[in-house]
């Protein structure tokens, strides 16, 4: 018998009220705005998903409706079996979240005393307390940082910090939203790996909001995309590229001029100099590609350029396909 899904999203809607004026005049009238409409998708426990879109396409208010700050106007919204909106306490012990511009973390108060009020406001037990967070203390990297301010913890850190505060009570689903932003490669490699373990050791669903492909790609295998408050794709990250012929650029620096390079699966677009811009789809390999330039060319350089979300969803506008 196939498990129910830990999510369930069908035909779910959310408008809002908003006063405009009328001609630049002081009248002003109201007017409804959907943000969300039409909205239908399935997570089933311990899956991995990307949840992505431009701004303002309406990933902010989905997740707010997911959590239950946030109440439909229509359509139909379970979270672990529970209508989130007429949960909300007995969900927020199932669910964790993580904004990654906003702390849930007290500000003046050291890491530890932020983790030990958490203990008291989710009633956990000091066994498990105890247990989760020495465990997510060392795999995060905190322990130096406990007795710190969080006003003083570097951003690294305090994300390090709100995740760990997200997960002491054991939830079946993590929400984060724009988990690595501002932080540098060491630390975004950490928590990539922090996130990986967790889901592969405790089965816990993880739901990713960012304009990070490289998160996505390293976290999920399951991309759903919304824009203007709908779901135009869900599938793997593979197949919205496919489906958008999105591409990379691979950004090679040789130690002298040359002619454009050529090499099978890329196409030159750029040449500067040594430098060269080559273009070759996102759904492909570049370690073929990057053999086949080390072999032929002498290297002083190169990175790889990922495409920005708001180009993968134009391009796929542009495509004519639509999930």
């Amino acid at each position: 018998m196939t498990a129910p899904p830990l999510i369930d999203v069908v035909d779910l809607e959310r408008t809002f009220d908003v006063r405009r004026r009328v001609d630049g005049s002081r009248r002003r009238v109201r007017e409804s705005v959907r943000a969300v409409h039409d909205l239908t998708f399935s997570v089933g426990a311990g899956e991995m998903i990307g949840y992505i879109g431009p701004n303002g396409a309406g990933k902010s208010t989905t997740i707010k409706m997911l959590t239950g700050i946030l109440e439909p106007t229509g359509g139909h919204l379970r979270v672990a079996g529970l209508e989130p909106q007429r949960n909300r306490v007995e969900l927020a012990r199932r669910i964790g979240v993580v904004f990654g511009q906003r702390t849930t973390l007290w500000w003046d108060l050291p890491l530890q005393d932020s983790f030990d009020l958490l203990q008291k406001m989710y009633r956990i037990p000091t066994d498990r307390y105890r247990a989760n967070l020495d465990r997510f203390v060392e795999l995060l990297d905190l322990g130096d940082q406990l007795d710190t301010p969080v006003r003083q913890l570097s951003l690294g850190q305090r994300m390090r910090g709100d995740i760990t505060a997200a997960l002491l009570h054991d939830p079946e689903i993590l929400y984060l939203d724009e988990p690595t932003i501002g932080l540098d490669v060491v630390s975004k490699g950490r928590l990539r790996e922090f996130l990986r373990a967790l889901n592969a050791e405790r089965g816990t669903t993880l739901v990713l909001t960012t304009h990070d492909l490289q998160d996505i790609e390293a976290l999920c295998d399951r991309v759903i995309v919304i824009d203007h408050g709908t779901a135009v794709f869900d599938g793997p990250l593979a197949g919205l590229h496919a489906q958008g012929g999105s591409t990379r650029t691979l950004v090679v620096d040789l130690v002298d001029e040359a002619d454009p390079i050529s090499v099978p699966g890329a196409t030159v677009r750029r040449v500067e100099g040594p430098r060269q811009w080559l273009s070759f789809p996102a759904d492909a390999s570049a370690a073929p590609i990057v053999g086949a330039i080390a072999a032929a060319y002498d290297l002083a350089d190169l990175s790889i350029q990922e495409p920005d979300i708001e180009d993968v969803i134009r391009q796929l506008y542009q495509s004519g396909d639509r999930a």
